[in-house]
């Protein structure tokens, strides 16, 4: 067996272990449960038996037939109940723990992890996955337990009937059985391939979702939707090409696995039977009782086997999540004694092959503003990403206050620096609480102030509930440049000694642009700010800027020596000014 297929089939029992005896106990109690469900249908086939031998009254041998068949109905649902009972409280108890063990694995994460992947990957596992195996806790287990159950019990009264009889009903669910082995014999593979299509279509849905503005201003046959349709295509694909390989199997499994088959078979083989007197018409009837209604059971039973299948791949999807290493954190913490930004010899690579940044070393000191800027994939978000440890570098080495950032506590670490990406991060929650993100324990007069600092608490008073207007992930009525404020509020209460700013200002008209520079300029007092920029007006003051391209340094200094200088930076100043070089 390979190590997958080990995987696949240990992956659910270990997940499933902390609540193994609740499941031992749900499936004993749906054991016993379809055990009673099945003596009623057996008094009715010994009540018809006595009766057929003795027409002219009643034994009391039947009155305790009814007896029987009436108690057993009653205790079967009694310990339906009860097995339904203990088995939905394994599934809530399981699902939850394992719901945060997900959420708390998330957390500790390398947040480059959630770049690379999407949310895709994260929307499988606590949506589809979990849900798989929920049918699997609350419903499969019962139903293959007492499918079980219920074919031993008939089998064996059956058989107490007529051997022969007994061998020739189940011989036509045997039938059934292998054509429905050959249909699920590449269950597995198909299976696989469907969950990574739903899995992009996911991702690809998110994707449109967030660029909607772009689809309806360009038309949806633009680029944005090829990975969409791709993966709706691979779906497709997939789901006809296993269709296409089990159509015949499936249709035969399901023929033979009919009452109708069932009921013919019984009916001829036990006609013939009769015919030369080795079986009796009580027995004929205790067979069309008992046997025609085994696909009843076994039926539940095959799609409660395909539950478990699934249940198992979703178990492994989720192991593999919860296996995903954690960032490291050191061994031995080291705090930092001071603020002060090195990149010493800082080379990283997102593949292993192409190294996105290679041999940078900067010192970004505190109070002053450090600028990165350069053409588009030059690298500068990269470099930006690896000072709060999105990714580790490859090689060299990115210090705080002279301390390895690996060697620094990553919640530590992240309370250092105040973070403003281009991709604008918001909550489903009041206006107030969005900006007290960056401070949790701040009072209402500094989310105030902070605010104010961000040229944003005019736009606040302009909504329905000021502050306390509920937003949503999107921002609701907010514009692209007030999102954008907001978090730089954000990033200004949290007051945090290293400030990085990833385009900051992008979706800033000029006006507001000019008045948030003001904002940051403040903010940047004392502290160790590091901008990104693309707009080189923005950046002019900067107490230092770095050029890169193809992920090198190639330039270094202040603006206008950079200009003197009449490298790349004077290139792309000349451009943005439109002025020819």
């Amino acid at each position: 067996m390979t190590t997958l297929a080990l995987a696949r089939t240990g992956a659910l029992a270990r997940l499933l272990a902390p609540v193994r005896a609740h499941l031992l106990t749900c499936a004993t109690l749906s054991a016993l449960s379809a055990a009673a469900g099945i003596v009623p249908y057996i008094a009715i086939a010994e009540i018809a038996r006595l009766m057929l031998d003795a027409p002219h009254g009643l034994s009391g041998s039947v009155w305790t037939w009814v007896g029987v068949g009436a108690a057993s109905a009653g205790m079967r649902l009694l310990l339906f109940v009860q097995s339904s009972r203990v088995g939905h409280y394994a599934d809530a108890k399981i699902l939850h723990q394992l719901r945060v063990r997900i959420v708390r694995h998330l957390g500790v994460l390398p947040l480059g992890w959630f770049r690379v992947s999407g949310s895709g990957r994260v929307k499988r596992a606590m949506t589809g996955d979990l849900e798989e195996m929920h049918e699997v806790i609350a419903h499969a287990l019962g139903q293959l337990t007492g499918a079980v159950a219920v074919i031993a019990v008939a089998t064996g009264y059956l058989v107490f009937v007529d051997a022969s009889m007994a061998l020739i009903a189940l011989g036509v669910l045997g039938v059934m059985g292998v054509f429905y082995r050959i249909a699920m014999r590449s269950m597995t593979t198909h299976m696989n391939r469907l969950i990574a299509a739903e899995t992009r279509i996911s991702a690809a849905s998110i994707e449109y979702a967030d660029g909607i503005q772009v689809v309806k201003t360009f038309g949806t046959g633009g680029r944005i939707l090829a990975r969409f349709d791709a993966a709706v295509r691979d779906y497709a694909e997939a789901f006809a090409a296993w269709v296409a390989e089990v159509r015949y199997s499936s249709a035969a499994s399901r023929l033979f696995g009919s009452e109708t088959a069932v009921l013919a078979v019984v009916t001829a083989a036990g006609l013939v039977f009769v015919a030369h007197r080795s079986l009796s018409v009580a027995d004929l009837v205790a067979f069309l009782v008992v046997a025609v209604g085994l696909p009843n059971s076994i039926l539940p039973a095959i799609t409660a086997s395909q539950g478990v299948r699934k249940g198992r791949m979703g178990a492994v999807n989720i192991e593999r999540l919860l296996s995903l290493p954690p960032l490291p954190e050191p061994q031995i913490p080291i705090e930092p004694e001071g603020y002060g930004v090195e990149f010493d010899r800082v080379t990283f690579s997102y593949n292993g092959v192409t190294n996105a940044v290679e041999d940078i070393s900067a010192v970004c000191a505190p109070g002053r503003v450090t600028a990165i800027v350069g053409p588009s994939g030059a690298g500068k978000t990269t470099l930006a990403s690896l000072l709060p440890r999105f990714y580790d570098v490859t090689d060299g080495a990115i210090r705080i206050g002279g301390v390895d950032v690996r060697s620094i506590p990553s919640a530590t670490l992240l309370a250092s620096m105040g973070l403003v990406f281009q991709d604008v991060a918001l909550v489903r929650d009041s206006v107030a609480e969005n900006i007290r993100i960056g401070r949790p324990d701040a009072g209402d007069a500094q989310v105030h102030r902070a605010a104010v600092a961000a040229h944003v608490d005019e736009v606040i008073a302009r909504l329905p509930d000021g502050y306390d207007t509920l937003l949503d992930a999107g921002g609701g009525s907010l514009s692209g440049g007030e999102r954008q404020r907001l978090t730089i509020a954000r990033a200004i209460l949290s007051d945090a000694p290293i400030v990085v700013l990833d385009e900051a200002t992008a979706a800033l008209d000029p006006e507001n642009e000019a008045a948030v520079q003001d904002a940051l300029a403040t903010l940047a007092a004392d502290k160790t700010v590091i901008v990104i920029a693309h707009r080189l007006h923005t950046i002019a003051a900067a107490d230092q800027i770095l050029v890169l391209d193809n992920g090198r340094l190639v330039e270094r200094g202040r603006h206008d020596d950079l200009l003197r200088r009449n490298g790349l930076y004077a290139r792309m100043w000349a451009a943005q000014q439109g002025v020819i070089a």
